[in-house]
């Protein structure tokens, strides 16, 4: 039997053109990608977004519009299924409570656990592909950033 594992994650802009990121460790591997997570059975897309969100920032978000689906295999980093990915732009509902970071990986005041989780915004015009872990992750900011682009041309 084959095994999919459905991911759902939100590209979120704050006022100055930065994107919310998620630095992570578990497992004792890091890896940097945008908030979301996996999808829970019986659950939508959307629903499980907004649940993510809540569960990790705390944060009520509205859906912006479809940003990109997996179109390639990719198989789990963790285990052996295949990940399939959807991407949204995302913006919260209120104002932004939680903590955010300034360096990568400063888990410096996070309780130790076997999951450690920060966010931090980083402005889009600096935010590289090779700087995201993840192949979807890197794929779907490379097609948000061209989106972005296109838009400013076209204004």
């Amino acid at each position: 039997m084959y095994l999919f594992n459905v991911r759902v994650y939100g590209l979120l802009l704050n006022e100055s053109n930065e994107v919310l990121v998620s630095d992570e460790k578990t497992m004792n591997v890091s890896f940097t990608k945008f908030p979301g997570g996996g999808l829970e059975y019986g659950e939508g897309l959307v629903d499980a977004l907004k649940r993510e969100f809540m569960e990790e920032c705390q944060l009520e978000i509205d859906i912006v519009r479809h940003i990109y689906t997996t179109d390639f295999y990719e198989k789990s980093s963790f285990n052996e299924s295949q990940i399939l990915s959807i991407y949204y732009q995302v913006k919260p509902r209120g104002a932004i409570t939680f903590d955010i970071k300034v360096s990568p990986f400063d888990f410096s005041n996070e309780k130790q656990a076997d999951k450690l989780e920060v966010f931090r915004f980083v402005p889009i015009d600096t935010l590289q592909e090779r700087s995201l872990t993840f192949k979807t992750d890197k794929q779907a900011w490379k097609t948000f950033k061209n989106i972005i682009e296109q838009e400013r041309d076209s204004n």
